[in-house]
């Protein structure tokens, strides 16, 4: 008689088992995500919806034009008169707190797995693994480990939405020019001197298709990680499921939608020359 191969029980053993011998660690981990993302929560109540309004206008209107400036106009007003701009900042606040961090670990184990083809395997092997794995999953370890709120939120939306900056690094470094490279070499530069001067330039537009996709997809995640408390626009959402809801369904998913179009424009357009077309 065949038996199933489970091995579910030792998985949740080893994270109990982590969790045991290491909670200082997680709970002081914890506290750091919380007061980071805190201190962004705090700064984007502090510049209140209009303030928000101005800005996004302001770098529409420098970084795109007149067009996207009057869009992104349009789309915060609608935000602020929904009644929605507190749940909005919220969840603003958690994206780029997410992001920041998927960056922090992100780009440098990008440039590693570009530089040394070893690590850029097993890298490759483990991008492969966190992006295929169900989104949903990512809740489970994290609130074992953080509980609820926003850090497990953040935590499972980092692990979700890394491996594109993480690709695109990579690729971008592997990419350049092999000319650029020993013209560096040739002027005398040492390896971090190629790094920075030469092969991360070069790579620039590569790295920033990265942080755009990054941002996407921790905006799709931090909506998700309201099952575990992170709340903002999420709870509106979840709150829709919950009832059948419709109506809140469609408006609440409308302002997701527009603070996704703008985060997505804005945020591309910094791998373009300015003034560029979207």
């Amino acid at each position: 008689m065949a038996y199933p191969l489970d091995f579910s029980r030792q998985i949740d053993s080893g994270i109990h088992a982590l969790l045991l011998n290491a909670g200082g660690f997680f709970d002081g981990l914890s506290a750091g995500i919380d007061g980071f993302a805190g201190g962004l929560e705090m700064l984007t109540g502090w510049l209140t919806p209009w303030g928000l309004v101005f800005l996004a206008v302001a770098i529409g209107l420098w970084r795109i034009g007149k067009g996207f400036a009057l869009f992104a106009l349009l789309a915060t007003l609608y935000i602020v008169y929904s009644g929605y701009s507190e749940h909005a900042s919220i969840t603003l606040a958690l994206t780029l707190s997410s992001t920041f961090f998927s960056l922090l670990i992100g780009i440098p184990l990008g440039i590693c797995s570009a530089r040394r083809a070893a690590v850029g395997s097993l890298v490759r092997t483990l991008m492969d693994f966190m992006q295929t794995m169900p989104a949903f999953v990512y809740l489970i370890p994290a609130t074992i480990l953080f509980g609820l709120g926003r850090p497990p939120g953040i935590f499972a939306t980092i692990l979700f939405s890394m491996p594109p900056v993480v690709r695109l690094t990579d690729l971008g470094i592997r990419q350049v020019d092999a000319a650029r490279i020993e013209a560096g070499l040739a002027f005398g530069c040492t390896p971090w001197q190629l790094l920075w001067k030469v092969q991360l330039p070069a790579a620039q537009p590569a790295i920033m298709a990265g942080i755009n996709q990054t941002i996407m997809m921790a905006m799709s995640m931090v909506i998700i990680a309201s099952m575990v408390g992170a709340g903002g626009l999420g709870n509106d959402i979840l709150s829709s499921i919950q009832q059948l809801d419709i109506g809140l369904g469609l408006q609440s998913g409308l302002v997701v939608v527009l603070m996704a179009m703008l985060l997505d424009r804005l945020s591309a357009s910094f791998a373009r020359k300015q003034g560029g077309r979207v």
